[in-house]
């Protein structure tokens, strides 16, 4: 814990304005930005420089931040709240962070079929055996044993068996949902023919298995039953992800893991691209932390198939439910959703089968033995992080180090010094990653590093750049980071993971070929040793074991080697198709081979990929691939690194595709605009030989990008078609309310159930809050206070802002007044409290002292109580107002001292009325709108409802006391009932 002092304060500020004057030189208005500025928006910092404005604060202020620092905050003063509370930095450690086994684990034998089979086997072997450990913060670590693992499982198993998971009849719909398969028969590489059972399978009755079609259906779309429900997984990297997941095996269910929000900034297109992924899985109940239970709640509006949120605490119960039968290797294992899944999503079918297969091709193409330690920070809804780390580490049974995504985002040293102390061999990452680590990492902080055990350094899930290899292996050589190491592969989810691997040991190989007859004739030519133009093409290896990969050109005819087209594969890991998408399962298939969309070359057996098919941009008939001019264009100065996207627009008129750049950058002036300018221009005359049609020069995070980094072209296409890529992005709680507001307008009473459980959520967590502080603060005037912001934030919230009319009224009026409101709803007070001034005492009923929960918070907000059964005692309650209003309180009355559900202006009673005749005091009608609507009566579901306040103007007493009462009481309630929009119900 950290002293903070205006010192730091200052030395704060000064980081980073510093480093925003270095982003965006010549930039003016920066020495006025303070405390509660945005950091992205008026800093102009994005992730990247966040990393570097991490570091500068340690370095320079001596403190070590959390984590959660790096995404949560907002402003300076986010970043100054975790200064108070962080720790002194640590110098890493330079030996292991654990004692290394002395003998060699038994590695699981091959007859094991399924995940399940796997866990047992190595609970049953070895359960006190260490299985993952996971990387905390500040050196701290957390070991899970195989046997811990299944135990947390079975528990959480039970609790989903007394759920009532699976559903007996859950899969109606399901069977009646088409889903293509492999073409029985069809023609296949004799490398795979071994395997073909996996490949054509018949029917089955386990999870997603398909009818293989007759020989004469061609591809047509075969039906197969679902027996497991879906179950969602929405966790950060935990212990509590592996229960759920594999407890939902053992439950017999099947796991949809999700990726959990990152940032509040981005909780709008979050939730907006988990929906569609929930909708088309048809998940029954989602598994969540407790933080994002509300989101889970909305998320049931859109979803109509989910009928629950819980926590992996809700759910564990004691292991003694009657669990299903165990899987068979055809049933689901669990469907894998492409990162860039939104308006289509497409899950992937994967079954014990295919996940083993891969896995053990993997294993063999890779020479990973049980003796190897494996580091990685992957996300565990990404199936690199997942299939590749994850259950790789149980199907071989090496070691596995787990650190958050964040931990590596917001300290990518860690994932070094990770590796470093664990002495592990094998890690994985995007070529990001380690574009990250060439770039962004201070010397000083590298001291003592040893990086020479690292034997497997794969690269994949993304583009690999040439620059970006030799860089690494150049700079970490001093490490001891051997340049072969580095290990370039290729794989998609429809093939599990994995399908190509480099030769074992040999290091990346790259490919220079002629530019201009790879984009004019699709023909990769060897450049010659000094064409300065030259295209670099990194190899990702040969097919895998058991599988097979194939060029074919538009037409399905498959080319020679060194001819570019479509890449197709083959191979047990195959997938059987797209869940619940039989449109993206038909283009999937093409007689027994499997579409990539990834464009490529052979070269001596080995594949050399171009592009995506989807990204590629024809202009005057030649075929432009986007990454080489990406990758340039990130590297100009000013460009921010990994913020480019290059796509094509429409263009009717000439009858072609616009060639379009956008890229973002932190230097918005003139001078420095049009410098970039010219230097993509210039690039792409280099590269494409055509200069770009249009280019877009744009603030940080305008380039849309999936859950693992990808950039989303597509979705940037159509922002810009549409004229929505510059739109600024709203803040987190307009985000919310419109959510909340979208499904209302969506599903009516169903999302009206869920903005009445987000209601309830912000109740719970305000009213307790407020009741605290007002029962323990010592002023009147602070107490009064705080009620009056809790119950703004309450309303704000839950998007029922009043529309107050007549707020002049009570500015004008510096004296004493008698607030005179209708009464509709339990929440009137609340919504006046949100209105008035805090200097408003109310007026309550004496019953109330008798319920302490209520009580102790009226009375320290200085409310009157009066008697209205006890005539002698109602008395001595007047006088005592009267002494109070004489003093110069204003107080407020609820004049029909009672409210019904039905609609209706009540009588009002005399006691206002009276007070303000015998004290002089002017009375104040306000008429409350909406307040009924929103909670009806006795009932405690709230419906949402617009708010309306009308203040009137102050009405004085004039003439004898109760001929003035009368005056007043009748002059109040018909200026409150003309603008109610209730009947009258004093008859």
């Amino acid at each position: 814990m950290k002293n903070l002092t205006q010192a730091d304060t200052t030395q704060l500020l000064d980081i980073v304005r510093g480093l925003a004057r270095e982003l965006r030189p010549g930039a003016n208005g920066i020495d006025r930005l303070g405390l509660d500025h945005e950091l992205e928006r008026d800093f102009g910092l994005d992730s990247l420089a966040r990393v570097e404005l991490l570091a500068r604060i340690e370095r320079e202020l001596g403190v070590r931040l959390a984590e959660a620092a790096f995404a949560e905050a907002e402003t300076p003063r986010d970043l100054l709240r975790q200064m108070g509370v962080a720790g002194p930095v640590e110098a890493p450690a330079p030996g292991p962070a654990a004692a290394m086994e002395a003998a060699a684990p038994e590695q699981p034998p091959d007859t094991l079929l399924t995940l399940v089979e796997l866990l047992d086997w190595h609970v049953e072997q070895h359960g006190d055996r260490v299985h993952i450990t996971l990387e905390g913060e500040a050196g701290h670590s957390e070991d899970i044993s195989y046997r811990q693992l299944q135990t947390a499982a079975l528990a959480l198993a039970a609790g989903l068996r007394e759920h009532g998971l699976p559903l007996a009849a859950a899969y109606e719909m399901d069977r009646r949902r088409p889903a293509p398969g492999p073409i029985a028969g069809a023609a296949q590489s004799p490398a795979i023919a071994a395997r073909a059972p996996l490949l054509q399978p018949g029917r089955s009755d386990h999870a997603c298995d398909l009818i293989a079609p007759s020989p004469m259906t061609g591809d047509r779309v075969a039906a197969g039953p679902m027996t497991g429900d879906r179950v969602a997984i929405m966790l950060p990297t935990g212990r509590e992800f592996f229960a759920a997941f594999y407890g939902a095996l053992y439950a017999g269910c099947v796991p949809v893991p999700l990726y959990p929000p990152a940032r509040p900034s981005q909780i709008e297109d979050h939730m907006r691209r988990i929906a569609g992924i929930v909708a088309n899985a048809g998940a029954v109940l989602l598994i969540t932390d407790a933080r994002a239970k509300p989101l889970g709640h909305l998320l049931r509006a859109q979803c109509p198939s989910l009928r629950g949120v819980q926590t992996v605490t809700d759910l564990s119960r004691a292991a003694t439910a009657q669990l299903p039968p165990l899987p068979q290797p055809q049933d689901t294992a669990f469907l894998q959703y492409t990162s860039g899944s939104t308006g289509n999503p497409k899950g992937v079918v994967l079954s014990h089968a295919n996940l083993l297969a891969n896995l053990n091709a993997m294993a063999r193409a890779s020479g990973v033995t049980a003796k190897d330690t494996f580091v990685s920070w992957l996300p565990l809804y990404h199936d690199m992080g997942l299939i590749g780390a994850c259950m790789g580490s149980l199907y071989v049974g090496f070691r596995l180090v787990l650190m958050s995504p964040l931990a590596f985002l917001a300290r990518p040293g860690r994932w070094l010094w990770a590796v470093h102390r664990h002495r592990a061999s094998v890690s994985a990452a995007p070529n990001f990653a380690y574009e990250l680590c060439l770039n962004k990492l201070d010397e000083r902080d590298l001291e003592g590093l040893d990086l020479s055990q690292w034997r497997l350094a794969y690269n994949g899930a993304e583009p690999v750049s040439p620059d970006t290899i030799e860089g690494f292996a150049a700079r970490f050589a001093r490490h001891g980071f051997c340049a072969s190491a580095m290990t370039p592969v290729y794989g998609l989810a429809e093939s599990s993971v994995g399908l190509t691997f480099p030769p074992l040991g040999r290091g990346p190989l790259i490919d220079r070929v002629d530019r201009a007859a790879l984009s004019a004739s699709g023909i990769a030519r060897p450049a010659e040793a000094d064409d300065a133009h030259a295209q670099r093409i990194v190899s990702c290896g040969l097919a895998l074991p058991d599988h097979a990969i194939r060029i074919v050109d538009a037409g399905g005819r498959e080319l020679p080697e060194r001819r570019l087209g479509r890449v197709q594969f083959q191979g047990p890991s195959a997938t059987r198709g797209y869940f619940h998408n039989a449109d993206a399962s038909q283009s999937l298939f093409d007689h027994g081979w499997l579409n990539t969309g990834d464009l490529g070359y052979l070269a001596a057996g080995e594949l050399y990929l171009t592009g995506r098919e989807k990204d590629i941009i024809i202009r005057g008939g030649h075929n432009l691939h986007p990454q080489e001019l990406e990758a340039a264009v990130s590297r100009l100065p000013g460009v921010r690194p990994g913020g480019v996207v290059v796509f094509p627009a429409s263009d009717a008129q000439g009858g072609t595709e616009r060639l379009v750049v956008l890229a973002e950058i932190r230097d918005d002036t003139e001078a420095n605009r049009a410098r970039i300018l010219a230097e993509i221009n210039g690039l792409a005359v280099d590269l494409i030989g055509m200069p770009a049609d249009d280019i877009v020069l744009a603030p940080p995070r305008t380039v849309l990008k999936t859950s693992s980094g990808k950039v989303r072209r597509a979705a940037c296409r159509e922002r810009y078609e549409r004229g929505e890529l510059l739109a600024a992005q709203r803040p987190p709680w307009q985000q919310w309310l419109r959510l909340a507001a979208g499904a209302g307008q969506r599903l009516g009473r169903a999302a009206d159930a869920v903005w009445a459980a987000w209601a309830r959520a912000v109740y719970l967590l305000i009213v307790p809050l407020a009741w605290l502080l007002i029962a323990i603060l010592p002023s009147l005037g602070l107490r009064r206070r705080i009620a009056k912001a809790c119950a703004q934030l309450a309303l704000a919230l839950t998007g029922l802002r009043p529309q107050v009319t007549g707020r002049q009224q009570l500015a004008g009026h510096d004296g004493p007044l008698i607030v005179v409101a209708n009464h509709a709803s339990f929440l009137d007070a609340l919504v006046l409290t949100a209105v008035l001034p805090p200097r408003f005492a109310y007026v309550a009923k004496q019953e109330l002292l008798k319920k302490p929960l209520a009580a102790i918070p009226l009375r320290r907000l200085g409310s009157a109580f009066v008697e209205r059964f006890d005539s002698a005692r109602g008395a001595e309650d007047t006088r005592a107002l009267e002494e109070r209003v004489r003093s110069g309180e204003s107080m407020v009355f609820f004049a029909e001292g009672t409210f019904r559900g039905e609609p209706g202006l009540l009588p009002f009673r005399m006691g206002a009325f009276m007070l303000a005749a015998r004290t002089g005091v002017p009375v104040l009608p306000v008429c409350l709108v909406g307040t009924r609507t929103l909670l009806r009566g006795e009932s405690r579901r709230p419906h949402y409802s617009a708010l309306k306040v009308y203040i009137s103007k102050p009405i004085s007493p004039v003439g004898e006391a109760w001929q003035a009462a009368l005056q007043l009481r009748d002059s109040a309630r018909q200026q409150i009932l003309a603008r109610l929009g209730e009947p009258d119900a004093t008859g």
